[in-house]
């Protein structure tokens, strides 16, 4: 696990706690790694969930498909990030979504019970993980709040300009890399990728944007 130290220090949950700290605290919450290939499910809907993951090499999409089995992803996950968390908090029976590796990697699970409840050590460790848990709830509701508002856009242009915006201004940039590709980027925006594929090529035209597989820049 050492070799992933630097990784889970930079996760959200380990904020305000040191690297040497860390060592031990995975200790205590008998944190076990395990590894998946690329398209290999992680999580899938139905199975009960009482750990959270996080992510330590590679990425993993959060994913639903509706009855006809049309994929929508929620998130694509990167090293330090975490998933799983608001289900194994709320103690849900069923995983309502999938989980999988969309390329080769590897992932921490951590149990939420043990994360949350002190350990016969008393370390002090557990008060900040609460506090620290309780915020990254919180970015995930904000976080849902602004996909909802890409995909509740009138149309596919739209859609995209609201997800491409809210990059840009996150990178800081008007060039910027998106972390899908594009079959992900339709899925998680909810259309279709052809019709997709047809609405950037006629934005690039109109000069409102130039991209290159998964980088792209906003002109003004």
């Amino acid at each position: 696990m050492r070799e992933y130290l630097d990784v889970i220090a930079r996760s959200a949950l380990f904020d305000r706690i040191a690297k040497d700290e860390i060592s031990s605290l995975l200790k205590c919450l008998g944190g076990e790694r395990r590894s998946y290939e690329r398209d290999e499910y992680v999580i899938r809907v139905g199975e009960k969930v009482s750990s959270l993951g996080l992510v330590l090499r590679g990425s993993v999409n959060v994913s639903n498909e509706d009855f006809w089995g049309r994929r929508t992803i929620m998130a694509k996950l990167s090293p330090s990030d975490l998933f799983a968390e608001a289900f194994a908090c709320a103690q849900v029976n069923e995983m309502p979504m999938d989980v999988t590796a969309s390329e080769s990697s590897e992932v921490l699970f951590l149990d939420f019970t043990k994360l949350i409840t002190t350990c016969q050590d008393t370390c002090g460790f557990h008060k900040r993980l609460v506090e620290n848990m309780m915020k990254v709830l919180a970015y995930k509701n904000v976080f849902l709040m602004q996909k909802v508002e890409h995909v509740t856009r009138r149309n596919t242009r739209e859609k995209l300009l609201s997800y491409l915006s809210s990059q840009a201004l996150k990178s800081g940039c008007s060039s910027f890399d998106i972390p899908f590709d594009r079959q992900e980027l339709a899925d998680y925006l909810a259309v279709d990728r052809s019709a997709m594929s047809a609405e950037l090529a006629r934005m690039k035209n109109e000069g409102l944007l130039k991209f290159k597989h998964n980088h792209f820049e906003l002109m003004r």
